[in-house]
């Protein structure tokens, strides 16, 4: 009961249920936003790219900015201010008639949703008890997580059943939720912190070169998740399975939810590796599952086993780039990852969409799930085998 407190207080809920509403907002915004472009601006299909690209773009500069100011500005300050902006972004859609004012409003939403994301997680880090690190930032990815399906359910709802302007009010209350949530969150003071004067000089000021390894790993899981979420719907109409699509989704979350409880404990008390194999081994057999889907169960099986493996991977991948730095270098190590991981999704789903546009969709997840074998021997080769050969030197010392 000690332990469950000390992980569940008022502050971790508070800042999990602040990424949960700006994750909502954002992903509410990428599935209705090409249409909004088509129908309402009146803009080409070219034009929808870029309201993605200048999202992604401003969000990877804030990012690595995001980890310098950590270490120099209250963490605190930097939600407050970056959830502001990102609300008053939101509320800009509902004005917008024109696609230059779009794609500006989307440049600056991109970047305080950079500043926001990185910091909430650098804020929760920090409260999350040193013997759970694995267990909560399981359950904080999994906040995340819920809003990747429940996110593009309520977006595409509303744009069908009701209209654009109700679409862009419901994000603003979301956004402004966001913002609410992590105003009353407190952050636990620390004595490592550095001060400016211990910053590091160059490339270290901005990224943690100790936490580039799995970030690497990183943007290769994120490069196939993109092409995923990107082009399901688009996917399961060419298979007629339009129907099925949404469930899709919801098998898809229901595995993530399945996972967590366990998989983060297990992190703890047994390491990364028992649970990266296993879920880099499921994410690949369902990627490739998917790509020879031609009915619904087997487009469903395939989505609960890829929901599997991502459930598994990335929180993984996040709690090893933290573990991997310094205490006071947190907040760097998790902007590093989400610039990678980010940069991943961004090239993955422009890349895999021009491969399937040019071929296939079979063809495009199968390539995506041959991908990821890349992100087994970066793990391996990278994190792996440096910490076999740490164990080996500490047992020699010893």
């Amino acid at each position: 009961m000690d332990n469950d407190r000390l992980l569940w207080s008022r502050n971790f809920v508070t800042i999990s249920l602040s990424n949960f509403f700006l994750f909502m907002t954002f992903y509410i915004l990428a599935v209705t936003l090409p249409q909004f472009v088509l129908e309402e601006l009146q803009g080409s299909t070219e034009g929808i790219g870029l309201v993605t690209t200048f999202f992604i773009i401003a969000s990877v500069i804030a990012r690595p900015l995001t980890g310098k100011w950590l270490n120099e500005i209250n963490k605190r300050t930097l939600v407050i201010i970056s959830l502001l902006v990102f609300a008053v972004c939101s509320l800009l859609y509902v004005f917008i008639e024109n696609y230059t004012v779009l794609l500006i409003v989307r440049f600056v939403h991109g970047f305080a949703y950079g500043i926001a994301a990185t910091s909430t997680s650098a804020i929760c880090l920090d409260i999350i008890p040193k013997h759970r690190k694995g267990e909560g930032v399981g359950y904080f990815s999994l906040f995340m997580s819920l809003a990747m399906v429940i996110g593009p359910f309520v977006g595409l709802w509303i744009t069908t059943h009701v209209s654009y302007r109700v679409m862009f009010i419901t994000v603003t209350v979301f956004s402004l939720l966001a913002f609410l949530c992590g105003m009353v969150t407190r952050s636990p003071k620390h004595d490592e912190r550095s001060t400016p004067n211990e910053l590091e000089k160059g490339i270290r000021r901005y990224f943690e070169t100790a936490a580039l390894p799995i970030a690497m790993a990183g943007f290769i899981l994120a490069f196939s998740y993109g092409a995923l979420s990107t082009f399901i719907s688009v996917y399961a109409k060419s298979l007629e399975l339009e129907g099925v699509a949404s469930y899709f989704f919801i098998v898809f979350a229901a595995m993530i939810l399945v996972s967590r409880p366990f998989t983060g404990r297990l992190y703890d008390q047994k390491g990364a590796n028992v649970l990266v194999y296993p879920g880099m081994i499921l994410f690949i057999i369902g990627m490739i599952g998917l790509s020879q889907a031609f009915s619904a169960p087997v487009f469903l099986i395939a989505g609960g086993i890829i929901g599997l493996g991502f459930g598994v991977l990335f929180p993984s991948f996040q709690t090893i780039a933290i573990q991997a730095s310094a205490t006071h270098r947190s907040g760097l190590a998790t902007s590093t990852y989400f610039v990678f991981f980010d940069l991943g999704y961004g090239i993955g789903s422009y890349l895999l969409g021009i491969l399937g546009a040019m071929t296939s969709y079979h063809t495009m997840y199968l390539i995506g799930g041959i991908i990821e074998i890349l992100a087994l021997v970066i793990y391996y080769l990278f994190h792996h085998r440096k910490q076999k050969k740490m164990i080996k030197m500490d047992h020699y010392i010893n």
